[in-house]
């Protein structure tokens, strides 16, 4: 076990042995399967019930789960869900994975809906409920969680943001999370909450929404060492070149990649044309800054209050000029992307000017047939580890979704009830799809197969989900303020970002390598909680238990959100007794930090599954 600096690198050869042994088997474990991973029914100890028997081809195992919530939609969504998908699985001569036991599914829950593992407390809850009840119950109350609103703020954050640059962490980000943890908090519906992005204006300080626009302004429009020149330029072409902004809400909103149509027609976009880029940038060329100091490089230097206002005095036209791959410049009018099918999109009306321009493009984005589409995709990708089609925000002509007539009658549902975010994580969790384990079959094993969906991709943890889980099974003590929280989290993310993130700045999967598991062995804040004589789990499972079964079950219980299985505990324990002076309690306490040290660099910690 790593220890913090001053008990120095190892305790040891035994110490070194014992995490070894308990990490590589816990490695092993995470590949075991379902049904053999199952125990008989054991309130008490949270097993729960037998592993169910291999179905039929497009059958799944039983899951008695009674729907709780009111709401009718939700009972006819998840059926919807699951006789579309069992159909395929009929189909295509799949056998669909067993489903998991309530153990995984709590974590598995959690993490999706509240960024992060589950509370043993909140295990004991959720087995306080009837069994057929529980899985139900415990999505209203994850919904209902004050870390529901976190979670989605950091997610759409992120996204929206990168996570890189002026805009991608620090205050600008903290002050868009806010807004946003406000937006979720009151579960306000998705086309609303686009819209006050879209036509966000003012102060950062009073509105975060407005970091969004100012995030992609791009490049300010002039002429190189002529004043005047720019002058005239900006005045008949706008501030702003607003290519960073056209791009990104588009591939975010829309699922559609339109930066590929920037200089030419799209390569895998038949219908999409350098002219529709060009159209949609044009409603954007009003918009404007304030609060930027210039460099004398001429670059802007972004610092303190920034205020995002639309200058009516340019742009007077709606138009814009761009350059054809022939050399040729033409001239775009606003006018926002086509319909599928059609030819020409919803014209900018000439009289609108400043936040009406982006009003309009408000209205034609939401109104748009791809829209409620790719929200719904990139939701199930969340869930599912991949989308219908995948990548989740590329829909082109070389990459049409898996399940076409399911994605189109969620998409259309999800308009119907208001753009109910709530709701769509209702249907897809209630769905027998969400249910099933990981472990693969001979009829579904290979990559051809993950866009049936009868069986769980392996997820990495997202580095926001891997901190909130570790403090949680971890008690940190550098955690237990609010301020001292966020400047863990700030350090360790920044660490986490600089190995990880792409070269843009996106969202990207994170995971588990060499780096991350040395950041984790080795961080100070983490090893001091695993440590402490008298604070963090460790040490309250000792105060609380005084004998190894229960103490080893509490850590299994705080990292893995699972009790050990009978295997595991015999071999911890014997383990355990071949440390030299392993009835002194100093001697003691460390065998315990070192099983939970293992336990959270194992994959099974590491791995949303």
């Amino acid at each position: 076990m790593v220890h913090a600096s001053e008990r120095g690198w190892l305790r040891g050869r035994t110490s070194l042995a014992l995490a070894g042994l308990l990490l590589g088997g816990l490695v092993g474990l995470s590949q075991m399967p379902a049904s053999a991973q199952s125990k008989a029914d054991n309130p008490k100890s949270g097993v729960v019930g037998k592993g169910p028997k291999e179905p039929a081809p497009g059958k799944a195992s039983s899951l008695k789960m009674t729907i709780m919530s009111k709401d009718e939609d939700v009972r006819e969504m998840a059926t919807l869900i699951n006789t579309k998908l069992e159909a395929s699985w009929t189909t295509n001569k799949i056998t669909p994975a067993p489903f998991i036991d309530d153990h995984e599914f709590i974590r598995r829950a959690s993490l999706d809906i509240i960024g992060r593992i589950a509370k043993p407390e909140e295990i004991r809850e959720f087995f306080k409920d009837p069994a057929d009840q529980r899985r139900s119950l415990l999505i209203e109350r994850l919904l209902k969680h004050e870390d529901y609103a976190k979670h989605w703020a950091n997610l759409w954050a992120n996204w929206l943001l990168t996570r890189a640059g002026t805009f991608g962490r620090g205050e600008y980000k903290d002050q868009t999370v806010v807004w946003l943890e406000d937006q979720f908090a009151q579960n306000k519906p998705y086309n609303e909450l686009v819209t006050k992005l879209l036509t966000a204006s003012g102060k950062n300080t009073e509105n975060g929404a407005v970091n969004f626009i100012l995030a992609h302004l791009g490049e300010q429009v002039r002429v190189e060492r002529n004043a005047e020149e720019t002058r005239k330029r900006v005045q008949e072409e706008g501030h702003f070149e607003m290519i960073p902004l056209t791009s990104r809400l588009t591939r975010l909103f829309l699922g559609t990649q339109v930066q590929c149509a920037q200089c030419h027609a799209h390569p895998f976009f038949n219908d999409l044309k350098q002219e529709h880029f060009w159209g949609v940038n044009a409603f954007l060329r009003q918009v404007n800054l304030e609060g930027a100091r210039m460099m004398r490089n001429d670059q802007m230097q972004l610092t303190g209050p920034l205020t995002l206002k639309d200058d009516e005095s340019v742009n007077a036209d709606a138009n814009v000029f761009y350059e054809q791959r022939n050399g040729k410049v033409r001239m775009g009018r606003a006018e926002f992307l086509p319909q599928p099918g059609k030819e020409r999109g919803a014209k900018l009306d000439p009289k609108a000017t400043g936040v009406a321009r982006r009003e309009q493009l408000a209205k034609s984005l939401t109104e748009h047939e791809m829209f409620p589409k790719a929200v719904v995709n990139r939701m199930w990708g969340l869930f599912f580890g991949r989308g219908f089609a995948n990548p989740t925000d590329d829909f082109n002509d070389n990459n049409q979704p898996a399940h076409p007539e399911l994605l189109n009658e969620l998409a259309a549902r999800f308009k119907h009830y208001n753009y109910d975010l709530k709701k769509l994580i209702r249907w897809i969790t209630h769905s027998n799809t969400y249910h099933l384990s990981y472990v693969a079959n001979k009829t579904n094993d290979k990559a051809e197969h993950e866009t049936q969906f009868s069986r769980m991709i392996l997820k990495a943890m997202t580095p926001e989900q891997m901190f909130e889980s570790l403090m949680v099974a971890t008690k940190a003590e550098a955690a237990e303020t609010a301020e001292n929280k966020k400047k863990l989290r700030d350090t360790w993310l920044k660490a986490l970002i600089t190995n990880f993130g792409d070269d843009e700045g996106n969202e990207v999967n994170f995971n588990g390598t060499i780096v991350q598991a040395l950041m984790m062995m080795n961080g100070k804040d983490i090893n001091d909680a695993i440590s402490h004589k008298d604070k963090g789990t460790v040490a309250l499972a000792i105060r609380n238990y005084r004998s190894a079964p229960p103490i080893i079950t509490e850590l299994y219980l705080a990292s893995l959100n699972r009790p050990p299985r009978p295997m595991e505990l015999k071999n911890i324990q014997e383990r355990m007794r071949l440390r030299t002076g392993f009835t002194a309690k100093d001697n003691v306490n460390s065998a315990y930090q070192d099983l939970f040290w293992a336990l959270l660099n194992s994959n099974e910690f590491i791995l949303n599954h």
